[in-house]
């Protein structure tokens, strides 16, 4: 689990492609300073085991499904990547839960300023939208967003200064694909509503039962 809070950017150093999968080899500084073998470090959104590590960089290997449903397919030598080690319990979640599984892409439409803001619309399909919702929150490449508005088709989001120093959304321009995961709470309420879910009634009940209220 993570928080969306970025610690620092990455470089791709190499690239091993297999048939469908790929091995990546990761420059990074802050994220290996504790890291050991089987940890996992969100790489561009995406929860990612660490296979081998050394004072400068730690590796990973890439799926098939993984490759499909992200940007990674994009990704080449000395591409920068947002990087983030899992959350401890004794850590402030300055974000938002943020699993590193990614639900797919989106596409930047336009990118625009507005004083010492960046603004971003990105435009998505329908199964991310749906639970997309005005002030709520996302991951975009990892980084934990507040969402400013949202329309049928696309949502916007405003990037402070501090973001946009800390983590790869600036070399991002109209075109490029960014791995979205949408706020894990939505999809369980949409789960206990579902006809086929025994016992789906969400009540203030429910909700005090477990620990909601």
């Amino acid at each position: 689990m993570f928080t969306g809070i970025i610690e620092e950017t990455g470089l791709v150093k190499s690239i091993k492609h297999g048939n469908q999968s790929s091995q990546l080899s990761i420059q990074a500084k802050l994220v290996v300073e504790d890291v050991k073998t089987g940890d996992s470090i969100n790489t561009n959104g995406v929860c990612l085991t660490v296979i081998a590590f050394g004072p400068d960089f730690f590796m990973i290997d890439v799926m098939p499904e993984t490759i499909r449903m992200t940007n990674f397919r994009e990704l080449k030598a000395g591409s920068a990547v947002n990087l983030e080690r899992a959350l401890r319990p004794i850590d402030r979640l300055g974000g938002h839960l943020v699993s590193g599984h990614v639900d797919g892409t989106g596409k930047i439409e336009r990118r625009w300023e507005e004083d010492n803001a960046v603004w971003f619309k990105i435009t998505a399909e329908p199964g991310i939208l749906r639970y997309i919702v005005e002030k709520g929150s996302v991951a975009l490449d990892g980084i934990s967003l507040t969402v400013a508005n949202t329309d049928s088709r696309s949502f916007s989001v405003s990037i402070i200064p501090h973001t946009q120093m800390i983590t790869t959304l600036m070399n991002k321009k109209s075109g490029d694909l960014l791995n979205i995961e949408c706020d894990i709470i939505a999809k369980y309420i949409e789960k206990l509503h579902s006809p086929n879910t025994k016992n789906r009634q969400i009540d203030r009940d429910f909700l005090e039962r477990n620990n909601f209220l």
